[in-house]
């Protein structure tokens, strides 16, 4: 479903505070909640799924996410207060130039919000009865797991694929669009991952539930960019005046591409791009950053950069973007190691990120040091992707 720039609300029709029970009929409906001598159904006839039809009567993507979605799912004695919310800007997330400063915000907040949740004894029930498909073309550990996470520790339940491109009918040539309107069928949201640049995109475009892009080739890789301002947030203690060194390959690297989208929010940035020559930011970013009155600069000296910056942000060389051009990701690998020499030159309050995976990238030492960010900023990862979620689903 198409990103939406406006904030819209809603509110429960009919309701009242006397306890009741919302029960499941037959089939998904959408509506609004009227009352009745025991219980409160969803219902709307617009919106009743016609088991004789392949889609919704009268369907339209916006009226439905202003909606409230029944579920199959009965909850005893009161009106969950998460059901009386407003709901969330976006329909999808799709890429970094969504987001504007304010909504950010609101994001940390309710990632911080659910790492109480995490870290708390009792299990949160806010999405049982919601179901995620994570749908991945390409491998991954921490984004798939992560969000599988995110939507069990909020009571969801997960459908996976993993290697969707080898073992799913793709191998067998169904194209992305009926891909997703089959699995649209059994979810009520879709994470996906693919190896090609804007398949998120086209994927949001077919979907009348929810998208979330875990990466698209070296397209983007929004939720990434999310967790890694959230963590530059909680590490450094603000976002203006920052100062920020991108390092390793920066042409295929999906999470500096979202990442520099998202800095360009923010008031006196400068970002510093170091890396390989056949791997250099691609000047679509550049051409951006500059368009936002954001400094940049690209430079070849890693340790000159280090000495600046308050955050390093490394990433892998991917051997994968290359192709058969085997010689020329030799030539970039290996070019920048952060190591405890870099460490030396850094700032004390500064940090060390990465999105993982790493190779050789950041030697083993640096990981005790305490500047070493990157196994936090994965775990905070959890609490964006709770967030997200539970944004999507259930709005703010």
């Amino acid at each position: 479903m198409a990103a939406s720039s406006s904030l819209l609300t809603y509110s429960l029709q009919g309701h009242v505070s006397t306890p009741n029970t919302i029960k499941f009929r037959e089939g998904f409906m959408y509506g609004n909640l009227y009352s009745s001598t025991n219980s409160k159904y969803l219902t709307n006839p617009k919106f009743l799924h016609n088991r004789n039809s392949s889609k919704l009567e009268n369907f339209d993507k916006s009226s439905v996410r202003n909606e409230i979605l029944c579920r199959a799912l009965e909850i005893e004695n009161s009106i969950s207060p998460v059901l009386v919310s407003k709901k969330f800007e976006l329909d999808d997330v799709i890429e970094a130039q969504q987001f504007d400063r304010e909504t950010l915000n609101y994001i940390f907040d309710v990632a911080l919000d659910m790492e109480k949740i995490e870290k708390g004894s009792s299990k949160s029930q806010m999405l049982k009865g919601y179901l995620m498909a994570t749908l991945f073309y390409e491998p991954s550990t921490r984004t798939r797991l992560s969000f599988e996470s995110a939507m069990k520790r909020l009571g969801g339940e997960v459908l996976t694929t993993e290697n969707a491109r080898e073992f799913s009918s793709a191998a067998k040539g169904e194209t992305l669009e009926d891909t997703i309107r089959t699995v649209e069928g059994y979810s009520d949201i879709i994470v996906m991952r693919h190896f090609e640049s804007g398949a998120a995109r086209k994927a949001a475009a077919t979907a009348s539930i929810p998208i979330i892009n875990a990466g698209d080739g070296p397209g983007q890789h929004p939720t990434q960019a999310l967790l890694d301002v959230y963590t530059i947030q909680r590490e450094i203690g603000k976002l203006d005046g920052i100062k920020v060194g991108l390092v390793g390959d920066l042409a295929n690297g999906r999470t500096v591409r979202s990442l520099a989208y998202l800095l360009a929010k923010y008031q006196d940035v400068k970002i510093y791009f170091v890396s390989p020559d056949v791997v250099k930011m691609k000047d679509d970013i550049k051409d951006y950053l500059t368009s936002q009155g954001v400094k940049w600069e690209e430079c070849d000296n890693l340790m000159e950069v280090a000495s600046e910056c308050d955050v390093v942000y490394q990433t892998r060389i991917q051997q994968e973007r290359f192709g058969e051009r085997i010689d020329l990701y030799e030539q970039a690998r290996g070019k920048y190691i952060v190591d405890t020499n870099v460490l030396k030159v850094m700032q004390k309050k500064a940090v060390v990120m990465h999105p993982l995976p790493r190779l050789d990238e950041i030697t083993v030492d640096v990981d005790t040091d305490p500047r070493a960010a990157y196994f936090r900023q994965a775990k905070n990862g959890l609490y964006i992707r709770m967030a997200l979620v539970k944004l999507l689903l259930l709005g703010w």
